[in-house]
C-alpha cells in the first residue's frame, strides 16, 4: 500500500451517501445491521459493501463476461495505489483500505468468486461449495474484522466463520431462484448421495423430499459455523458487538424459516416478518452487554485460512481503539425504526452471488 497521511482523504460527504443509498436499495439486512456501527466504522463498512455490490453488478449485469472482472481488477490497482477513479464508491473505498489496511488479497478474493461464476465452475463437495463461499463472504468477514481492529488468527478466523455460515444460508435459500438461472450451489455429491442426478434437476429444477434433505444438512453446517462465530463476536469492542450479533441472528433466522417452509426454496422463498427482526435486534443488543466468553480456539476452516494469514500481516492498524459508542436503548429504537421503513420499500430482486452475501 502507498504511503499516506493519516489524515489523507480521498473522497467527499456525497461519496458516502452513495454507498450508503447503493446498501439501503440492494442489501437489506446488512444495511439494518450496519446502523449499529459507530459512525466512521459504519461508513468505511460501506465502502466494502457497496464495492461488492458494483462489483456483483458488473459481472452478472453485464452478461458475466470476463472483461467486467479485468476491469473491475483494474479499478482496485487505483484505488490501491492511491489513485482511484471519479467513481465514487472507488473514491471512498481508497480511504477505508488506507485507513484501515484492508488487504488486497481479500478483494481479489471476492473477484475471484465472480470468476468462478462468470466460468461456470461447479461444486462437486462440500469443501467446493465453501471455497466459493470464503471468497464471495468469507473474504466480507475478513475485511470486516480488519475494519474492527480484530486482526488475530482467532478473531479472523471466526469472522470467516460467520461470513461462510451466512452464504450457507443465502445459498440454501435460493436453491430454486439460483437454479432457473443455470447456477448450483448445492454439493453434487450430496445431491447424488440423495439420488437426484444434478444435472438433470437443473434442467428442470422441482422441490422433493431428496432435495430437502440437501438444504437441511446445508443448513445443518452453518449452524456449526453460527456457533463457532459466536465466541468471536462477544470478544468484538463493545461498540461492534450489537451490530455483527445483528447480522448473525438476521441470517441465522432465514435458515429457520426455510426450515419451517420444509425445506422448500425451491417454490418458496423464506422471508423474517418485521416483527421478529426487531426481536433479534433486541436480543442482539441484550447479547452484547454480557460478559464475553473466551474465543473458540479451532483453526480457521482449510477453505479461509488464506484469509485470515492475509489479514493477520496488516495487523498494524493506526486507529485501534478508536470507536464511539452508542447507548443500547437506542441502538434498538434506531433498529425497529429501520425495520418499519424498510418494509415499506419495494423489494429489489436479487441477482448474482453477492446478491445471496450477508449484505
Amino acid at each position: 500500500m502507498p504511503s499516506v497521511a493519516l489524515d489523507t482523504r480521498f473522497s467527499r460527504p456525497a461519496d458516502s451517501a452513495a454507498c450508503r443509498e447503493l446498501i439501503r436499495g440492494g442489501s437489506r439486512s446488512f444495511y439494518a445491521a450496519s446502523l449499529l456501527l459507530p459512525d466512521g466504522v459504519r461508513e468505511a463498512a460501506y465502502a466494502l459493501y457497496g464495492f461488492c455490490r458494483l462489483s456483483d453488478d458488473a459481472v452478472d449485469v453485464e452478461g458475466g463476461q470476463a472483461a467486467a472482472v479485468l476491469r473491475l481488477r483494474e479499478r482496485l490497482d487505483g484505488i490501491y495505489a492511491g489513485a482511484p477513479s471519479r467513481e465514487a464508491i472507488d473514491r471512498a473505498l481508497t480511504d477505508t483500505v488506507l485507513r484501515f489496511r484492508i488487504p488486497r488479497l481479500a478483494m481479489d478474493a471476492l473477484l475471484e468468486g465472480l470468476e468462478w461464476d462468470v466460468e461456470g465452475k461447479t461444486y462437486e463437495t462440500l469443501s467446493d461449495t465453501c471455497a466459493y463461499a470464503a471468497r464471495v463472504a468469507g473474504s466480507v468477514g475478513a475485511m470486516m474484522a480488519a475494519l474492527m481492529g480484530a486482526r488475530t488468527a482467532d478473531m479472523v478466523s471466526r469472522a470467516c466463520d460467520l461470513g461462510v455460515a451466512m452464504q450457507l444460508t443465502n445459498i440454501a435459500r435460493d436453491v430454486g431462484e439460483d437454479a432457473r438461472a443455470g447456477r448450483l450451489y448445492l454439493p453434487r455429491a450430496w445431491l447424488r448421495e440423495a439420488g437426484v442426478d444434478p444435472d438433470e434437476w437443473l434442467a428442470a429444477p422441482s422441490f422433493g423430499p431428496a432435495v430437502a434433505t440437501v438444504v437441511a444438512r446445508l443448513l445443518q453446517y452453518a449452524d456449526i459455523l453460527y456457533a463457532r462465530a459466536d465466541g468471536g463476536v462477544a470478544n468484538l469492542d463493545p461498540a461492534y458487538r450489537s451490530a455483527i450479533f445483528a447480522a448473525r441472528y438476521l441470517y441465522a433466522e432465514i435458515g429457520a424459516r426455510i426450515a419451517q417452509n420444509g425445506y422448500d426454496s425451491i417454490s418458496r422463498r423464506a422471508r423474517v416478518p418485521p416483527w421478529r427482526k426487531a426481536q433479534l435486534v433486541a436480543r442482539s443488543v441484550a447479547r452484547s452487554a454480557r460478559r464475553p466468553t473466551a474465543v473458540f480456539a479451532a483453526p480457521p476452516l482449510p477453505e479461509t485460512r488464506f484469509l485470515v494469514d492475509a489479514v493477520e500481516l496488516t495487523n498494524t492498524s493506526p486507529f485501534a481503539g478508536q470507536t464511539p459508542k452508542r447507548r443500547a436503548a437506542e441502538d434498538i429504537v434506531w433498529a425497529i425504526d429501520l425495520f418499519a421503513n424498510l418494509e415499506r420499500r419495494a423489494r429489489m430482486k436479487p441477482s448474482g452471488p453477492l446478491s445471496k452475501v450477508a449484505l
